[in-house]
């Protein structure tokens, strides 16, 4: 006998199976384990530097100025952040997010 005449021949059946896949597929979706937006932690650099008994004019001129060119010339950093000016200097740079291939 042909498989596909069973289901031609008990219409009523065929539905009621395909309905009890259904939703046995969104009960099964519902008790997987993985999250759709999962908490990403995004690659990050932070760089402190000091300059001992400098003044923040100084430590901007010698330290923070050539550190924020270097770091602007790194590719695929989007998002860089620099504290204001003060005896010590921070820097945090934020990768960007790339899917793999």
């Amino acid at each position: 006998m042909n498989l596909s005449r069973v289901f031609i021949e008990r219409p009523v059946a065929t539905l009621m199976l395909v309905l009890a896949l259904a939703l046995f597929g969104a009960i099964a979706y519902k008790q997987l384990p993985i999250n759709d937006l999962p908490q990403v932690d995004f690659p990050t650099l932070r760089i402190s530097a000091s300059l001992p008994g400098a003044n923040p004019e100084t430590m901007a001129n010698t330290v923070a100025t050539p550190l924020e060119r270097q770091l602007a010339t790194v590719a695929g950093i989007p998002r860089k952040t620099c504290k204001p000016p003060s005896l010590r200097r921070r820097a945090t740079c934020r990768r960007a997010w790339t899917r793999p291939n």
